[in-house]
């Protein structure tokens, strides 16, 4: 199984990613959510001209966001800084449009994208907006396409992947019958007799549990209710005004705990909704995502101490395969 990592793109995203790379990742994937983060491509960018080895890509493109025209351009062009290195995940955009109090694109609309891309960087003649288009790049010819994953945890999205993708990226678990198979995980690994409450924990994993919250009460606010703490948690969330609820749900999302998710924080709960436990349960759990039909793994590291997450992560990762 290969590892991976995942970041927000921030300021810390290059030294974050060379490390990486020191330490045998396989890719460095970066989220594609502007109101909550940098842009994807100028990071990517970053990333790709101060490494030399790891594979790097978004995770996962917002289809709305960029016109097909601009999103292939972006694609070729860092194709071209990273020869190789390259690879695209693009979904219907659950957090990214969310944020912007949205629902997600339907998979209809997200596989005319996907079609319209990937139809431009093999150099073809598309039509969007009722209008023909190609890219015509004047200084050279297009770099060879980049793999694209499609994000998809469902029947209709994998059917997607299946007509379209070159792999599947997903949060739930393994899909055998694709050969490259993306798995997103967050939480910590734990040192030897730390227990799951620890305040080095909770910052580490604790974005990872609240981010759960988050996205229940997207998809259905009741349901909230059926997790610890989630009908207090609920409530306080619905005092703020319903025009601004959506910002009020993603502030700090995946970077840090605020104070109206603090509640929520368990060890139970980082136990039960992430990657969190002690070296040998985790290699456990990488066993059984590999038998399930994971081929990748793309891990998180979360909190203030970046560095340590890496390195913890791969080297229990290293003692699975030992």
């Amino acid at each position: 199984m290969q590892i991976s990592c995942a970041f927000p793109p921030g300021p810390d995203v290059v030294a974050h990613a060379q490390l990486a790379e020191s330490l045998g990742y396989e890719r460095v994937w970066l989220y594609d959510s502007p109101v909550l983060y940098g842009d994807v491509w100028v990071h990517l960018a970053r990333v790709a001209t101060a490494t030399s080895r790891i594979g790097i890509g978004p995770a996962v493109l917002v289809p709305n966001l960029r016109h097909p025209v601009t999103q292939a351009a972006a694609i070729a062009t860092v194709a071209e800084l990273a020869p190789g290195r390259l690879a695209v995940a693009i979904g219907t955009g659950f957090t990214a449009r969310m944020a912007m109090g949205q629902r997600p694109l339907t998979w209809a609309e997200t596989r005319t994208y996907i079609a319209q891309v990937k139809g431009l960087l093999d150099g073809e003649s598309m039509v969007v907006d009722g209008r023909v288009v190609k890219l015509m790049p004047g200084f050279g010819e297009l770099p060879p396409r980049p793999p694209i994953l499609v994000a998809a945890n469902g029947p209709k999205g994998l059917e997607v992947a299946r007509e379209l993708g070159d792999g599947v990226m997903c949060i739930f678990g393994g899909f055998p019958e694709f050969e490259w198979c993306a798995l997103l995980a967050f939480g910590t690994v734990l040192d030897p007799g730390e227990a799951a409450d620890s305040p080095r924990a909770y910052a580490a994993a604790g974005p990872a549990l609240t981010v759960v919250y988050h996205g229940m009460y997207e998809a259905d606010p009741a349901q909230v209710d059926l997790l610890p703490g989630g009908a207090e948690w609920r409530a306080e969330l619905e005092r703020e005004p319903v025009h601004l609820r959506h910002l009020a749900i993603h502030e700090d999302h995946l970077v840090r705990v605020t104070e109206r998710d603090r509640p929520l924080l368990s060890a139970d709960g980082l136990r039960s909704f992430t990657w969190t436990g002690e070296a040998p349960e985790l290699q456990a759990r990488l066993a059984s995502a590999a038998a399930a039909g994971t081929s990748e793994i793309l891990f998180q590291p979360g909190g203030d101490d970046v560095e340590r997450e890496l390195r913890a992560f791969m080297a229990m990762a290293e003692g699975a395969d030992a």
